[in-house]
């Protein structure tokens, strides 16, 4: 007699229901894991950004974030693209024109 055949129907369907609401849950936090690594990257690559823009500024570390993120808000581009910029910008030479405007503009702010 089969295995399956010796647990009644409700029963099989209790077990049915648990195993994908497991394979669910395990989907879920392989999702959230992913997104977990991905927010670990780009809080490094933002505060490198910070420390590009505090020496280049001279500024204090709560005004480089500031600067950074003025700069994001009057590029209209994400916060995380900015920084990516900038951490590049040191090795590259080379901003972006809008970029490298609102940057400017924002130090001379501070």
């Amino acid at each position: 007699m089969p295995i399956d055949a010796a647990v009644p129907p409700i029963e099989r369907l209790s077990v049915a229901t648990g195993k994908d609401d497991l394979l669910k849950k395990i989907a879920d936090l392989e999702e959230e894991v992913g997104q977990l690594r991905q927010a670990v990257v780009s809080h490094a690559v933002i505060d490198q950004a910070i420390g590009v823009v505090i020496a280049h500024g001279r500024l204090l570390p709560e005004q480089g974030w500031d600067v950074l993120r003025t700069v994001s808000q009057h590029t209209n581009t994400k916060l995380r693209e900015i920084a990516e910029q900038i951490v590049q910008w040191p090795h590259c030479g080379w901003l972006p024109e809008g970029t490298h405007q609102a940057l400017e503009a924002a130090l001379r702010r501070h």
